[in-house]
């Protein structure tokens, strides 16, 4: 899962579906830790047109399938396990090909259908903060180990 952590973290571009406005949420916490590390990110989210993270306001877009460059972007996924198998058949039909469930996104058919379907796909049980492999978590030393194998 290391190595799929890596990989997620080797692209141009990232997006968060399930990104919300409401600052006590995971959607609007794992938006902002994008925007906190300056990486380019694009919410995900059919509930509102944009959102605002520090001074910075992003426009939104209602589906995966809407995202401006899928096959350069990795997409954090951090909606209910019901909604993720949705959002995971439209970003392998848009053309992504890295995923980062957080956990509480996905169950195991989730899961499965994403180590099969994409070159990368990061969840499980796993991680640095012992309830899955989580973004705000482990994501600073796997974007630091993408980072390094760039150079």
């Amino acid at each position: 899962m290391e190595a799929a952590a890596k990989t997620f973290f080797s692209s141009r571009l990232y997006a968060v579906a399930g990104a919300s406005a409401d600052k006590s949420k995971f959607g609007y916490k794992l938006l902002a830790w994008y925007d906190s590390r300056h990486l380019p990110v694009q919410p995900v989210t059919p509930s509102r047109p944009s959102i605002q993270v520090s001074s910075n306001n992003y426009s939104t877009v209602s589906s995966v399938g809407e995202l401006e460059s899928p096959s350069e972007t990795s997409l954090s996924i951090v909606t209910q396990p019901h909604i993720t198998l949705k959002v995971l058949r439209e970003a392998k039909e848009a053309g992504i090909s890295c995923v980062w469930m957080q956990p509480g996104s996905f169950d195991e058919e989730g899961l499965e259908y994403a180590k099969k379907e994409f070159k990368a796909a990061v969840g499980g049980n796993e991680g640095r903060a012992g309830e899955g492999w989580c973004v705000l978590v482990d994501g600073d030393e796997a974007n630091h180990r993408a980072k390094e194998e760039k150079l």
